[in-house]
């Protein structure tokens, strides 16, 4: 990556296509990021230095990394052959993560805010990249004390990676809702289940469901026109919450809050993994598509942001209202025979209640949001 962002423009898009059309198909990386946090009180906790300079010379290291505040820590599978691999590395990812945690004496969470802290309190890492992105986007960048889940997914062919995405965008609501994880923010109760979303996506430029693209051509011109304008001066600058990476020969889903437990973060992965290659492999078979507009898409993108697997979605070919768990076992219905020649299907399961589901039941129940927090810590290992 770093490689790639050293090129010119020009150099980067070249490079991009070149490394999608030799790219090795369904590959997997997944990224976590953690709030870090005060073992005692759960606020916010500006140390991300601390924990970069304790892995130097580790197996973490490289795979530890900053992601805008000092108060949060990104942690890395790298890319796996096989979906086996990649949940076996998320697994040994925490482990090494909770070790140096504790070393440290801080603890970590994963839903996709935090709950109290000001986001007035976290410092923005010093490094170029976030230096450039606070100077251009200033309270957005501020604004955005967030928490997800990424999922890289290897697709061969530069043309075929813009058809996946493309299908991609048709489904992000329903990924936003399984992963919902968010409802608190500034010591409140949202009454949303992904407050996260609106933070992040409905802030940043660029971001949320992108348009459809014809091909990589029209993908190029799009990136080029960002470039020739000033819009971006990196390739990252592109936050959709389904992308082409330009850096690698990955399809990248954005969309989802981050996952407290380990088995809910393998479950979503695989979902993500197991439906970016079922579309993959509609692709090379001709099979019809979702290529809805983005209008539709965002009623959806709505109604996981407010109510997550609570309540209703709605079918955009046929115009039904269905049960947003209903919509989640049906997709996993299709993407079941792919999944399980993947090694992916043993983790699909919709939830009978998620993170966001929780920790509202706890507030309904009359619990003080720190206690729910709480239960959503991930406590350090004392080595």
């Amino acid at each position: 990556m770093g490689e790639a962002q050293r090129l010119s423009p020009e150099e980067q898009i070249r490079f991009a296509r070149e490394g999608f059309d030799a790219g090795q198909d369904l590959t997997v990386a997944v990224e976590e990021e953690f709030a870090i946090l005060d073992p005692r009180t759960h606020g916010l906790v500006n140390r991300f230095e601390e924990f970069a300079e304790a892995v130097v010379g580790t197996e973490l290291e490289g795979q530890l990394v900053g992601e805008l505040i000092a108060s949060e820590v990104e942690v890395r599978t790298g890319r796996c052959e096989t979906f086996a691999e990649a949940a076996a590395t998320m697994a040994e990812r925490r482990r090494q993560l909770l070790e140096l945690t504790g070393r440290l004496d801080a603890a970590l969470c994963g839903t996709g805010t935090h709950p109290w802290s000001p986001w007035q309190e976290q410092r923005i890492i010093d490094t170029p990249h976030y230096r450039r992105n606070d100077e251009l986007l200033r309270y957005v960048v501020w604004r955005n004390n967030s928490f997800g889940l990424h999922v890289h997914v290897g697709i061969r062919g530069a043309d075929r990676a813009i058809a996946v995405m493309n299908a991609l965008r048709s489904y992000l609501p329903e990924l936003l809702a399984f992963s919902a994880s968010s409802p608190f923010v500034e010591g409140v109760y949202t009454y949303l289940h992904s407050a996260r979303t609106e933070i992040f996506t409905r802030m940043f430029p660029r971001c949320g469901v992108p348009d459809l693209f014809e091909g990589w051509d029209g993908y190029e011109r799009y990136v080029r026109f960002l470039y020739d304008t000033g819009s971006i001066t990196e390739h990252t600058q592109i936050w959709w919450s389904v992308r082409p990476h330009l850096a690698f020969p990955t399809v990248e889903i954005r969309i989802c809050d981050g996952q407290p437990e380990l088995a809910e973060a393998q479950s979503l992965a695989a979902l993500l993994y197991a439906l970016t290659a079922r579309i993959a492999r509609a692709v090379d078979e001709g099979e019809p598509l979702p290529a809805h507009p983005h209008r539709l898409i965002e009623e959806n993108l709505w109604r996981a942001i407010r109510y997550g697997l609570s309540e209703s979605f709605i079918d955009l070919d046929s115009g039904d209202v269905l049960p947003t768990r209903q919509r989640l076992e049906d997709l996993i219905a299709w993407i079941a025979p792919v999944a399980e020649e993947l090694g992916a299907a043993s983790y699909l399961a919709v939830p009978e209640k998620n993170a966001a589901e929780r920790q509202i039941a706890g507030c309904e129940a009359g619990e003080s949001i720190e206690a729910i927090y709480a239960r959503e810590v991930l406590e350090p290992v004392r080595v």
